[in-house]
């Protein structure tokens, strides 16, 4: 996204208000300050225009909208909003990976599930979608976006979830490194803008590693199966390197925990040995398949391997990774802020933060203006820009992120 935040050729479709749920308020915090920081130094409209009425609030204090989904004893809830939004356009932004709030049913102390937090959204949705000029909904991990397709007698979780919302009025769907992008094609009329991470993955890497050589006699990028395997040849494309590509041979004569066991990980690439090599997939979930992926490419005599995924969930903790991490299986693992993230998980030797609050930011202020996010949506030319400084030995503008 441009450094240039200011749209004179355009005016806000209608005043901005950001509802942003209890699970992702630390983001939605960033992201509020970061588009008040855009909006006060837009001198030229504030200057020209301040008292247009197409303007009016254009320069608040803060765009967030107080709101609750308090519950009974039974369980059941509402959604409230402490403020109008009326004539507003309004971005609900919800993270339904946050197991870390908790509600009481008789008596009982429950965890969030991701079930839970949709429910929360709705409620919140039906909320505001009366009186509000349009809502979208900022959901940074697609709910259910691991249930995309059917292979069996099953569900269609994921495009019930987003039919479900654009029937309630919801125009616009925002998320991040879908799963499956293509379960947009359940609400085929309807906004769905599905934003991928790879310049600040870059940008993390570049700040942690100095004597980095991009070519590909010493970086390769790894794909740790077929799914990631558009981003991972994106990724190397703008760097300039080779792709591999590992694929998991399963048993599917047996299913466990929901899955079929994965027997072992066969690798389709050139030789790794002596190369810095970068995994690229879109979440971490146990971990196990990404834990192999490394120790395979360790055994294969890499010299540094290095993880980057968009949502960092380790369902199954942490124990593992500090396990391969002592035994020099990986270098670090980095993932974005756009799903909560335990403070353990922080403060851990091997973790690196790519902070999307930023470019989120940037999103939900160039749709209020109802105009193109196509840099966003490609951000080739800034990942370019990013190299050459890099190389040049120039210093990594915080301004650019």
């Amino acid at each position: 996204m441009s450094k240039d935040y200011t749209f004179g050729n355009s005016i806000p479709i209608a005043p901005l208000k950001i509802v942003c749920m209890e699970n992702c308020r630390e983001l939605g915090n960033k992201v509020n300050d970061y588009i008040v920081n855009f909006r006060h130094n837009d001198e030229q409209i504030l200057k020209d225009r301040r008292e247009s009425l197409q303007f009016r609030g254009y320069d608040a204090s803060t765009y967030l909208v107080e709101n609750e989904c308090p519950r009974f004893g039974t369980g059941e809830a509402k959604g409230i909003l402490n403020e109008s939004v009326r004539g507003c356009d309004v971005f609900l932004m919800a993270d339904v990976m946050n197991y870390s709030m908790t509600y009481t049913v008789c008596g009982h102390t429950n965890h969030y599930s991701p079930d839970d937090h949709y429910q929360d959204l709705k409620r919140l949705v039906a909320a505001a979608i009366t009186h509000a000029r349009r809502v979208n909904v900022v959901m940074p991990f697609l709910y259910e976006s691991r249930q995309h397709k059917r292979t069996r007698r099953e569900s269609l979780d994921c495009a019930s979830s987003l039919t479900e919302l654009v029937n309630m009025g919801v125009s616009n769907i925002i998320t991040f490194d879908a799963h499956d992008p293509r379960v947009q094609n359940a609400i085929p009329l309807h906004g769905f803008d599905n934003y991928q991470p790879p310049y600040q993955f870059i940008r993390t890497l570049l700040k942690k590693e100095n004597d980095l050589i991009i070519d590909s006699d010493h970086l390769m990028i790894i794909s740790p199966d077929e799914g990631a395997m558009n981003r991972s040849i994106y990724f190397a494309n703008n760097l300039g390197v080779d792709v591999g590509m590992f694929y998991k041979r399963r048993d599917y004569s047996t299913v466990v925990g929901g899955k079929n066991p994965i027997v072992a990980h066969e690798f389709l690439g050139a030789d790794v040995s002596g190369k810095t090599v970068i995994i690229v997939d879109d979440m971490i979930a146990s971990g196990e398949s990404m834990l192999d992926t490394a120790r395979e490419l360790k055994e294969r005599k890499a010299s540094k391997v290095i993880v980057c995924c968009t949502f960092g969930l380790f369902t199954e903790g942490f124990e593992r990774f500090d396990e391969y991490y002592n035994r020099g299986y990986f270098d670090y693992v980095i993932t974005t802020n756009l799903n909560y993230r335990p403070a353990e998980l922080l403060s851990k030797p091997w973790y690196l933060e790519a902070d999307m609050s930023k470019f989120l930011a940037s999103i939900i202020n160039t749709m209020n203006h109802d105009v193109s996010t196509t840099s966003a949506l490609t951000p080739t030319e800034r990942i370019q820009k990013l190299l050459r400084a890099y190389n040049e030995n120039e210093p990594l503008d915080d301004e650019e992120e």
